[in-house]
């Protein structure tokens, strides 16, 4: 299955007619921009073309009130006086003989879109849509949107599919009001909202885009907003809210069908959002949910005015949609101040809700560091003539191209193993180096002359060095001993390779510390013992009462550690061992696969027993790609798992930043 991308031109054929300096922003060239890119970059055609259909009344109806319908229905046959007097009754939004024409399009392309996924035509897509759809509200247009696109959809999906659970994620930098109205007494809709909000003085400037309201009667806990109180925002604040609120949260959930609201005036650049964060982290934000909802994601067009950060942003998205290994997270350090304060408050306002954040702190016991009184304060210094560095043009890099290995999945297998498909079968060369051989048979065989082992090791070095000159993407090995392979690697790692290492251990093996202080590995091992070795900042024992096999426990913390770690060390390498009678089962094994795919630019590293054949096809599958299959809805973890895992996050968050849930 590939990746849809629906657009229509004809969607670019309205424009503002009169002076608006609030509407001035929202300009056709936001799609054909962002369009083009996708042409000359070569992934609009790797994409699955889909047609647009226009939507019908009964599609617009699922959200939207009949008198509403029919006073936009008259909009196309208004003089330009009319349509200026019928836009003045609602807020920030402009409305053209052509706009209701365009409007039914880009709710017809978000429908195509669900179809698209539903049916199995697509595993996911997204959707180039104009006008925005995430402000209109039942009876109103609103923020340059005319009808709810994402919002119908849902309805439709649940409609046409009786899909149980829609995920709703909206990273547009400001607050879908009326995504959340629609919803907000609905439990099977989860919607989040990450929003510039400065204490509700931000654009919409409501009460209820605050991080307290959660929804209300049966949908209480199923509204998330995370408000930004300042501006430059950067893509470490990003990634702390995903790990510690929106992941934990959304696996619990377990949705049915992802959309986004993917609105990219929240990358740097944009004139409305004033944030830091760069056009790649779009791809990280993508990839991490499409393991959710079995890989159905949607993702449909919202705002995004800097030109360039915006068709960036678009390609970025696009790129990991259809499944190319997201870039290096480069340089994620702490999250700021306002980030953590913001964090610490929808975690505690949810935490009666979700067992996952049961455990969490608090709000804050001291004020606010951006309280409105600041903000204020702030703005009269500006006033005064003081310098505004938020007018400042903001200048960053172009995005890396992310160059793809002609390999993407290898395998080195015993005799009588099956390859599966579309991966390619690895053996070292006929010849290997004499000095390797002889250090691996000095080092790891010391008991007898083994070829076969021999031969294994050998391929694994080979792999592992193939991997680093980016010529194969990931690699699957059957050792017959995975505690010595892992200790083959990373000792090679260490003397032969660039890149540091991360090693993910599942299991109760021996695992010997291979930590330096230069920190070349970072070990973390989850197991059901504790560790014979010492806990360091680069070697991390993560010990739960029943091990990988209590679901629940094992995806909190590769949620709230290793991920949150493992995307700050910024690893060039990823070795996942699974030893014997590990206890996981192939499903969360694929979850774990999926998500540390994002890191070192999908390199990781396989390692398991020769006895473990029954799980190279499931283990191959994820490794090319393909969505982990859904989790089911989670219980809670046990107690004494909750309680390991916090106090180790506490122990270690003096050493990886993003481990933080705090501001105090």
């Amino acid at each position: 299955m590939g990746t849809a991308l629906i657009y229509d031109e004809e969607m670019t054929k309205y424009k503002l007619l009169w002076v608006d300096p609030a509407c001035k922003i929202e300009v056709p060239e936001r799609l054909t921009v962002s369009h083009e890119a996708l042409v000359e970059t070569g992934m609009a055609d790797r994409c699955i073309s889909i047609p647009v259909r226009e939507a019908t009344d009964a599609d617009i109806l699922l959200v939207h009130s009949e008198e509403y319908l029919e006073g936009v229905k008259t909009t196309p046959y208004m003089t330009l006086e009319e349509l200026q007097e019928f836009t003045q009754q609602y807020g920030d939004v402009y409305f053209h003989p052509n706009i209701y024409h365009c409007a039914k399009l880009a709710i017809g392309a978000s429908l195509q879109l669900v179809d698209s996924v539903m049916t199995g035509k697509v595993r996911n897509g997204m959707a180039l849509v104009r006008p925005p759809g995430h402000h209109s509200m039942r009876s109103a247009a609103s923020g340059f949107c005319v009808f709810n696109n994402v919002a119908i959809a849902a309805r439709y999906a649940k409609q046409q599919y009786g899909v149980q659970r829609v995920l709703i994620v909206d990273w547009d930098i400001h607050h879908g009001q009326g995504v959340q109205y629609c919803f907000e007494d609905d439990p099977s809709v989860l919607y989040f909202s990450w929003h510039r909000y400065e204490h509700q003085d931000f654009w919409p400037q409501l009460r209820e885009s605050d991080f307290d309201s959660v929804g209300k009667m049966k949908g209480a806990g199923f509204n998330v907003n995370v408000p930004w109180n300042k501006v430059k925002m950067h893509n470490s604040d990003y990634l702390s809210v995903f790990f510690h609120v929106l992941l934990p949260v959304a696996y619990e959930f377990s949705p049915d069908l992802v959309m986004v609201c993917a609105g990219f005036d929240s990358a740097i650049g944009d004139p409305e959002g004033e944030m830091c964060a760069t056009p790649d982290i779009f791809a990280h934000l993508t990839h991490l949910l499409m393991n959710l909802a079995g890989g159905k994601v949607c993702a449909v067009l919202e705002g995004g005015y800097n030109l360039t950060s915006l068709a960036q942003s678009v390609c970025q998205t696009v790129q990991t949609l259809l499944g190319d290994p997201a870039p290096r997270p480069a340089n994620l350090g702490s999250p700021c101040k306002s980030a953590l304060e913001s964090l610490q408050c929808v975690r505690s306002a949810h935490r009666q809700y979700w067992t996952c954040l049961k455990h969490a702190a608090d709000l804050p016991t001291s004020d606010i560091s951006t309280k409105r009184i600041k903000l204020k304060e702030e703005k009269e210094k500006m006033f005064k003539g003081e310098q505004d560095e938020s007018t400042e043009e903001k200048v960053w890099t172009q995005p890396p191209k992310r160059v793809t290995p002609p390999i993407r999945t290898a395998v080195v297998l015993p005799d009588g193993v099956t390859c599966p498909d579309q991966c390619k079968r690895f053996s070292s060369s006929a010849d290997p180096d004499p000095l390797v051989v002889n250090k691996l048979r000095e080092n790891y065989l010391k008991d007898g002359d083994d070829s076969n082992a021999l031969a294994t090791l050998s391929s694994l070095i080979g792999l592992a060095d193939k991997m680093e000159k980016n010529e194969i993407c990931s690699g699957l090995v059957l050792v017959r001993d995975v505690s010595m392979a892992m200790m083959c690697v990373v000792q090679h790692a260490a003397t032969a390779l660039s890149n540091r290492v991360l090693v993910v251990c599942v299991g109760d093996g021996k695992v010997q510390n291979y930590c330096s202080q230069d920190g070349k590995t970072l070990v973390v091992q989850f197991s059901s013992r504790k560790s014979e070795e010492e806990e360091s900042r680069y070697y991390i024992p993560v010990c739960l009462k029943k091990g990988c096999s209590d679901v629940p426990g094992f995806i909190h913390s590769i949620l709230g550690l290793l991920l949150p770690m493992g995307y700050e060390y910024d690893p060039g390498l990823v070795v996942l061992a699974q030893m014997p009678d590990s206890g996981i089962c192939d499903s969360v094994w694929q979850q774990l696969i999926g998500l540390l795919q994002g890191l070192a630019q999908g390199h990781i590293l396989v390692l398991m027993k020769e006895d473990g054949r029954a799980c190279v096809g499931p283990t191959a599958s994820s490794l090319l790609g393909n969505a982990a299959p859904s989790l089911g809805q989670l219980h809670a973890s046990l107690p004494e798992d909750v309680e390991a895992v916090e106090s180790l996050r506490h122990r270690l968050e003096g050493y990886w930043k993003l481990l933080q849930t705090t501001a105090d």
